[in-house]
C-alpha cells in the first residue's frame, strides 16, 4: 500500500484541527485581561439644552399701612384672608371647631363639580322637605346645573339632597366624599355628617378650613357664576315646573364688590356668612361663624381691610 496518499490525508484533515488546538492552548494561557487591562468607557453626554421656564409673578403682598384696630365682632371665629396670595389679614379663633350651617353646601357643590357634568339629568324620588328648599317634586327631571343654582342661590337642602342621592352609593358615599376632599385639602378641623349643613354631633369646620375649601371651590367659573347670582328662575327639563331663586346674601348688589359666596345659619350654628369680595384688583374671602350679625360684621371686615391695607408688588431677588 503507498503510504503517501495516506499522509497527504493526514496532512489536510488533522494539521488544521492541530493549528487550533494549539491557538486555544495559548490563548487559554494568556494572563486574564482584567488584571493588566481597565476599560474606559466614556459615556456620550448628550448636548446641553436651555430650559424654559415660565413662572409668573407674585401676588402683589398686602400690608397694613394705617394699622387701625379691626372691628369688634360677636362671632365666635372670622377669618380675612387675600385670596391670590393666600396672606391671613385678620383672625379670631381660625380653628376653632363650629357647626357650619348651610357653608357646608360650599363642598357639597364642589363634590358635585368633580363627578357630575352640568347637563347630566337628575331625577327627584323623595323630595327633602326640611329648613330652606326650592321646593322640588317627587319624579321631576331637572339638570345638575339647575340643581346647583337651588344649592348655592336659595340654599335649597332639597337640591342637596337630589344630587347626593344621585351620587354613586347614594347620600353616605356622597358625605365620605366630602370628607375625603377635606383631608385631600388639608381641612384637619372639618368634618361632615350631611351635605346640606344640618346640625349633627360632629358636623364641624373652622373659619380657617372654609376660606382654604372657598379658594378650591373658586376655581370652577360655575361657581364663581352661580354664587354671584343675585336671583334666577329653573325648570325642570320638560318646563312644566317652575322654581323662582333668590340669593339670601344680603351684601349682593349692596356693597362695592361682593361676589357672594355662601351664608348659613342653624339654631346651633348661629349666623354665618362666607363671603367673597373684589375691588380693584384684589379679592379677599371673609369668613365669620355664630355672629349675631353676619352681613353687618362682613361689612365692617370689608371695609376695614380695605381701608388700611395697600398692596405692594413683591420685589424681584433673582
Amino acid at each position: 500500500m503507498n503510504s503517501r496518499p495516506i499522509f497527504t490525508f493526514l496532512h489536510q484533515k488533522l494539521l488544521p484541527r492541530r493549528r487550533f488546538l494549539f491557538l486555544f492552548l495559548f490563548l487559554l494561557l494568556l494572563p486574564a485581561p482584567s488584571r493588566y487591562f481597565t476599560l474606559k468607557v466614556q459615556a456620550r453626554r448628550p448636548p446641553l439644552r436651555p430650559l424654559k421656564i415660565s413662572l409668573s409673578p407674585p401676588a402683589p403682598y398686602p400690608v397694613n399701612r394705617r394699622r387701625q384696630p379691626p372691628p369688634f365682632l360677636t362671632a365666635r371665629s372670622a377669618v380675612v384672608v387675600d385670596l391670590p396670595s393666600a396672606t391671613p389679614l385678620f383672625t379670631k379663633n381660625p380653628n376653632t371647631p363650629l357647626p357650619p350651617a348651610s357653608t357646608t353646601k360650599i363642598m357639597t357643590a364642589l363634590i358635585v363639580l368633580e363627578n357630575f357634568s352640568l347637563d347630566e339629568v337628575i331625577t327627584v324620588n323623595q323630595p327633602f322637605t326640611v329648613g330652606q328648599t326650592m321646593d322640588l317634586q317627587a319624579g321631576e327631571k331637572l339638570t345638575v346645573e339647575s340643581l346647583l343654582y337651588g344649592l348655592l342661590v336659595q340654599s335649597a337642602n332639597d337640591a342637596a339632597y337630589a344630587l347626593a342621592n344621585a351620587f354613586p352609593g347614594g347620600p353616605s358615599a356622597f358625605v365620605a366624599a366630602m370628607n375625603q376632599k377635606a383631608r385631600q385639602l388639608h381641612l384637619d378641623h372639618t368634618h361632615f355628617k350631611n351635605p346640606a349643613g344640618l346640625d349633627e354631633p360632629g358636623h364641624q369646620t373652622t373659619a380657617r378650613d372654609l376660606a382654604v375649601l372657598s379658594a378650591a371651590a373658586l376655581r370652577y367659573p360655575f361657581f364663581l357664576k352661580a354664587v354671584s347670582t343675585a336671583g334666577l328662575t329653573v325648570s325642570d327639563v320638560d318646563f312644566k315646573t317652575f322654581h323662582p331663586l333668590k340669593n339670601i346674601n344680603q351684601l349682593l348688589g349692596k356693597v362695592w364688590g361682593v361676589r357672594g359666596i355662601k351664608t348659613g345659619w342653624t339654631a346651633e350654628a348661629g349666623e354665618c356668612l362666607v363671603a367673597l369680595t373684589e375691588r380693584e384688583g384684589h379679592q379677599i374671602v371673609t369668613v365669620v361663624l355664630g355672629s349675631q350679625d353676619r352681613f353687618g360684621e362682613t361689612e365692617k371686615l370689608i371695609n376695614w381691610v380695605f381701608e388700611n391695607f395697600d398692596w405692594q408688588p413683591v420685589p424681584d431677588r433673582f
